[in-house]
């Protein structure tokens, strides 16, 4: 099985490079890994927030196939402590043949296709993220519950 993360727009701040780069790194030891970007829409002003979704709709849908398991990180999703993210995370390696791919959206969320095509949605917090930090905190938490699966010393409960 193999984890895609796609993201709207880049990770800008070197801080969080660095961080998402650390915990990559790692987890090449437990999975094939990989990062996906699109571009930010430019020239957006002229858009409304649904347009704007829209578009970044056209272009997500563009990079998943019909047999990948899609999950979105948004807001409303399931919430998991990180023991309950690797067990879902370890289900769906028993389970599903197909790729996983977490997706995170632009400024505005997904528009309705997306969450039409989405299998699950999973909420890391109630509290709001930028974007850019909700990618870090991601791959952290991909990180521990590979951990936790493997029984490695990483997390503490």
């Amino acid at each position: 099985m193999k984890i895609t993360f796609l993201t709207v727009g880049k990770t800008e701040d070197a801080y969080l490079k660095e961080g998402i780069d650390k915990y990559v790194k790692r987890l090449k030891h437990y999975t094939k890994l990989e990062l996906a970007e699109i571009p930010e829409l430019k020239n957006t002003k002229a858009l409304s927030p649904e347009q704007q979704k829209a578009k970044e709709a056209e272009l997500i849908l563009k990079k998943i196939t019909p047999l990948d398991f899609v999950i979105l990180m948004d807001e409303k999703g399931m919430e998991f402590t990180s023991s309950q993210f690797a067990a879902y995370i370890n289900k769906k390696e028993v389970t599903t043949s197909a790729n996983l791919i977490f997706i995170i959206g632009g400024p505005y969320g997904f528009d309705t296709s997306v969450y039409k095509r989405a299998n699950d949605k999973i909420s890391l917090s109630r509290m709001t993220f930028s974007h850019q930090m909700v990618r870090l905190f991601f791959v952290e938490q991909l990180y521990r519950a590979y951990t936790i699966m493997k029984g490695e010393p990483y997390h503490h409960e």
